[in-house]
């Protein structure tokens, strides 16, 4: 017997194919398809609940593919072979559900994210972990299936290269924070490394690594209870906005503080003269140039680098020959004492 349709039921067929409808919900029953359109629900586990929004999670991306390039570059050159790194994947998920993940042994690093409270956990696969020993030992880095834990040896080896990639890790987070990293303790079984409780929410970056012919992963795990107090920073405005700044105190003080270190020419001219060149190689111990454009009485240029900067006095301090500075030719700025800086060779 032929089902016969109702007005309501025609007059929805008709409304879906004048406003060009999906096919699935014109062909629904009529409570079905209206109670589909106005209720559009998205399922949600309050037993995994998001902790990072997407635009967090696209900003930590964007940060460790920065980490990413620059380890490329210190590997290479530390393990004189080819070596590329790149993230895979950023995710969100439980502590326990990334301590099952991984492989046992392993080397699992925990690194104090100072001056954030709390750990993060930095993982390496095995695969990746016993090609860099063979290579630094003098091997190939050939592939090599082995799972044992490390020796003490290769232990020392392992946290020297961890040390270098969290130098790179600092640089990644500069942006958002001053983040200091240190390696802690380096754990084989993961069921060892209990930062935070099972059921919390932790941010995993899985950075793909391929040393020679040999492919593993890497594994960035940071708990959000350790970035918490910065989770308003990760966010692609203030990242951007970060790095169009440029010229903040935090900067300053880090220029200020390489220059204090730099050895820069510090001279003191008496006069000029032009002379021949055969006057000059005929010069011997003894001979007297005059200085036309220079009196006693008057005074001398201190100049750093290659610019006149002071005007001094010569004099005596015990049996050293010292200058006594009497005035200023010009302000020293901080971009003018790095640029002498970057020109100068050594100290006088």
């Amino acid at each position: 017997m032929t089902e016969v349709l109702s007005q309501e039921e025609i007059d929805a067929l008709l409304s879906a194919i004048t406003t060009d409808g999906e096919p699935q919900t014109a062909g629904m029953d009529l409570s079905t398809r209206v109670a589909t359109e106005q209720r559009k629900v998205k399922i949600y586990d309050f037993k995994r609940p998001d902790k990072f929004s997407k635009d967090q999670i696209r900003t930590l991306q964007m940060m460790y593919e920065n980490f990413a390039r620059t380890t490329t570059t210190s590997l290479s050159a530390l393990l004189r072979t080819m070596v590329h790194v790149h993230v895979a994947t950023v995710d969100q998920l439980t502590y326990e559900e990334f301590i099952r993940s991984i492989p046992s042994p392993t080397t699992l690093a925990v690194i104090n994210m100072d001056p954030l409270k709390g750990s993060a956990i930095f993982e390496i696969d095995p695969a990746i972990t016993f090609t860099v020993i063979d290579r630094l030992f003098g091997g190939g880095g050939e592939s090599a299936k082995i799972s044992r834990e490390l020796t003490d040896i290769e232990q020392s080896v392992m946290e020297n290269i961890i040390v270098r990639i969290l130098s790179n890790l600092r640089e990644a987070w500069a942006n958002v924070i001053d983040l200091r990293p240190r390696l802690g303790d380096i754990e084989t079984n993961p069921q060892f490394a209990q930062i935070v409780p099972p059921n919390d929410m932790v941010v995993l970056v899985t950075i793909e690594t391929k040393v020679g012919t040999v492919e593993g992963m890497m594994n960035f795990c940071i708990p959000y209870i350790t970035i918490e107090p910065i989770i308003s920073k990760l966010s692609a405005q203030y990242w951007y906005s970060s790095i169009r700044k440029g010229t903040t105190s935090e900067n300053l003080n880090v220029i200020k503080d390489r220059l204090d270190t730099v050895d820069i020419v510090v001279s003191a001219e008496l006069g000029s003269v032009d002379i021949m060149t055969n006057d000059l190689l005929a010069l011997s111990a003894g001979d007297t140039i005059l200085l036309p454009n220079s009196k006693i009485n008057s005074d001398m240029v201190i100049k750093i680098g290659d610019r006149p900067k002071f005007k001094c006095r010569p004099g005596i301090v015990g049996s050293r020959m010292a200058v006594q500075v009497t005035g200023k030719l010009e302000d020293i700025t901080e971009e003018s004492l790095e640029e002498i800086a970057l020109g100068g060779d050594d100290n006088e």
